[in-house]
């Protein structure tokens, strides 16, 4: 039976760290990357419990296993991952009402992909979030089609696009 929930668990925690592992780009082929996706940040134990401690994080568990997730960032993590750190910039310098959560990461395990896990993770996060923040904001890798693509089918909207790290982002919102 699938779920769609928030973390209670440090079990859950370090089933999001195993999952996020195995579709990090240092373990895909390039074909991987392009037809399936891949996640950027490689998050530890203590911050991704840090994160939870404010905001838990939204998954799907199958069988009572981590099977997707979508992290809950507050904004009060914006200097403790540097690989974000641009994205924080440049989502100063908009013009926009910054009263967003951040969407951490998401991943849906790839036995698992293709029946409606990404868009439910979504759901579930609007439904925990809406009242409290005026949207969902994240940012992708340009070169992750798969991942742009499914962020647009579900209705996010690209705010910006800058280079920082010898790539290009797309950051997207989703008014909740």
């Amino acid at each position: 039976m699938l779920i769609f929930t928030q973390t209670s668990t440090e079990t859950e925690l370090h089933q999001i760290l195993e999952l996020q592992q195995q579709n990090l780009p240092k373990g895909l082929s390039d074909e991987e990357k392009k037809q399936e996706g891949f996640v950027t940040v490689e998050h530890d134990f203590e911050t991704l419990f840090k994160m939870h401690e404010i905001h838990p994080h939204i998954i799907a568990k199958y069988n009572d296993k981590v099977v997707g997730y979508a992290l809950s960032m507050s904004t009060v993590f914006k200097d403790s991952i540097p690989v974000l750190i641009p994205m924080f910039t440049e989502l100063e310098k908009l013009s926009i009402d910054q009263n967003f959560i951040i969407m951490g990461q998401v991943c849906v395990d790839k036995k698992h992909r293709g029946k409606g896990i990404f868009r439910g993770l979504y759901e579930k996060m609007s439904a925990v979030f809406t009242g409290k923040y005026s949207s969902i904001v994240t940012e992708i890798d340009a070169k992750n089609i798969r991942s742009v693509n499914a962020h647009n089918a579900i209705g996010f909207t690209t705010i910006s696009e800058y280079p920082a790290h010898n790539q290009v982002w797309k950051i997207v919102a989703l008014e909740i």
